[in-house]
């Protein structure tokens, strides 16, 4: 399986929805809370272009957001997308 990478923060509602897919597909990734971390945060918006987060790559291809990811769900994407 690819590495997923997914930038958070602790309140943020569409990241506790995108882990939880994720949880329930039982795929392991990395978490970066970017709270409070600037520097972090600063470093997630350049690699997507993007301030929002979440923000979700896997292996080296950036998904997006939450809605992106379950989109990719919905369309029977994602599995392949996973796969090694």
């Amino acid at each position: 399986m690819k590495p997923v990478t997914i930038y958070t923060t602790a309140w943020c509602p569409y990241c506790h929805r995108a882990k939880a897919l994720l949880d329930k597909k039982d795929v392991s990734f990395t978490e970066i809370d970017v709270t409070m971390d600037a520097k972090r945060r600063d470093e997630m918006a350049a690699k997507a272009g993007r301030h929002t987060v979440p923000q979700i790559w896997i292996g080296d291809t950036h998904v997006g957001g939450s809605d992106d990811l379950h989109a990719l769900e919905r369309e029977g994407k994602l599995d392949a997308m996973l796969a090694a």
